[in-house]
């Protein structure tokens, strides 16, 4: 199964995004699928929207896992965005978020996106790893901490298994 590591391509990761709202950031999204992976943005910013009206996807702590199913689409698609300012998302904590991943699936969607969706909570959960989003200056080095997160994850995982 795939990882999120595997599936966030250089070309989706977003660093210092100036966006002011989280109807803004959606619209971002849908722009940028448009312009990476040919999406419609409308939508992409509209299924995003209706998954948002049932419930924020802001997780607390700076995070959000906007999320949703997608017509037309094959494959599941990530990206990562790291704000240049926070933004309002109704979390849980009422903090603002800084840190986005965005996670879309096709409408006819398996368990992979939520074991993907599982990941994306437990990885962005981890404080150590979101300070050092923070510090990555380009998206090479973004996409190798998710690397290096996933595959630690997969050691201990490992590790456990064979205990």
């Amino acid at each position: 199964m795939k990882r999120i590591a595997d599936l966030l391509l250089p070309d989706d990761i977003l660093l210092d995004l100036d966006v002011s709202s989280k109807s803004q950031l959606i619209g971002e999204i849908g722009r940028h699928m448009q312009r990476v992976h040919a999406m419609e943005p409308e939508s992409v910013a509209l299924s995003l929207s209706h998954r948002e009206q049932i419930g924020s996807t802001g997780l607390g702590e700076g995070v959000a896992i906007p999320h949703a199913r997608v017509n037309n689409l094959d494959r599941v698609r990530v990206a990562y965005m790291r704000l240049k300012s926070p933004i309002p998302f109704d979390s849980p904590d009422g903090k603002p978020v800084s840190d986005v991943l965005v996670l879309l699936a096709p409408k006819q969607a398996t368990e992979e996106h939520l074991t993907i969706l599982a990941e994306a909570a437990q990885m962005l959960s981890d404080r150590r790893l979101r300070d050092r989003l923070h510090l990555c200056s380009d998206r090479i080095q973004v996409k190798r901490l998710f690397e290096a997160w996933s595959e630690a994850i997969k050691l201990l995982s490992d590790r456990v298994a064979k205990t």
